[in-house]
């Protein structure tokens, strides 16, 4: 199967056609990360942005969807806290989802991911994943999709499998990386990635601009998604995250005239998940 040209061919695009969605990570876990995205949308080149619930300047980013409705934006599910000196835990009770959560009561770091991963129960993280859609929903807000911090849903199976099904319950698309989830969805008729999600922070420092605009070139026939994560360089994003630098390369390279000519130059067609969430809800309907 040429998962390409099949997932072109539902989005109605033709079959050599180079799709990108440019996603914002991390709207809510700090103020200069919630004005990051609005310039990411305000002079930039970024179409999606996901939202995390649990953090503490969630609420600011939904007041900013409401003052904006032309952002369109998804659930970034969150189950893990990984700034060090920056937290974040459950909306649910915390005795009601106690495998969620560390000694402190927050969300586990990243360096025990794969441990978490591991002993996770899933009902636990059902519910605390329904929790968080259900709050942004309560807030008169209307995502497209959903994606999950630090890649969570597509760690393992049944974790998969179950966001999937909060994704089709609430008439959502779901960001999918990794042949071994897209294929078997794509050849259901679902419309997700084709290649693998680009995360930026796996992108070195020094190389940024480099490796953008390589990739770019470089971005083959498809659906591609990449996941950003700009930041405004100031004293609270530097106080948050040790990867501040990275995060204000990101704002600086996508805000940039190069990023925009680039793009047009390669005849990149950019997209938000609003076209995949419509071919979702159809796919659901015939169910």
């Amino acid at each position: 199967m040429d998962t390409a040209l099949t997932v072109n061919s539902l989005l109605g695009h033709p079959g050599d056609a180079r799709l990108l969605i440019l996603n914002v990570d991390d709207f809510g876990m700090c103020h200069a990360m919630n004005e990051a995205a609005l310039r990411m949308f305000r002079e930039g080149v970024a179409t999606s942005t996901t939202l995390m619930a649990p953090c503490p300047w969630a609420v600011q980013a939904m007041a900013l969807l409401h003052e904006n409705p032309d952002i369109h934006f998804g659930v970034h599910l969150t189950a893990i806290s990984e700034q060090p000196r920056y937290r974040w835990g459950p909306l649910s009770s915390h005795d009601t989802v106690p495998s969620l959560v560390d000694k402190d009561g927050f969300f586990p770091s990243e360096d025990v991911i794969k441990e978490f991963i591991a002993r996770v129960k899933l009902t636990e993280l059902e519910k605390e994943f329904r929790k968080q859609v259900e709050t942004i929903l309560g807030a008169g807000l209307h995502p497209t999709h959903l994606d999950s911090h630090c890649d969570v849903h597509v760690r393992r199976d049944d974790v998969f499998q179950m966001v999937k099904g909060l994704a089709s319950e609430y008439g959502l698309a779901l960001r999918v990386s990794g042949s071994r989830f897209s294929e078997p969805l794509i050849g259901e008729g679902y419309a997700v990635n084709t290649s693998d999600v680009l995360d930026s922070t796996k992108v070195k420092l020094s190389e940024k601009r480099d490796t953008y605009l390589r990739l770019l070139r470089e971005l083959p026939a498809g659906l591609s998604e990449w996941a950003l994560h700009p930041g405004v360089p100031d004293a609270e994003l530097e106080a948050v995250t040790p990867s501040w630098q990275a995060r204000a390369k990101d704002l600086e390279f996508f805000t940039s005239k190069e990023a925009r000519e680039a793009i047009k130059k390669e005849g990149i067609v950019l997209l938000g998940y609003e076209p995949l969430q419509k071919l979702w809800q159809a796919h659901g309907a015939k169910r």
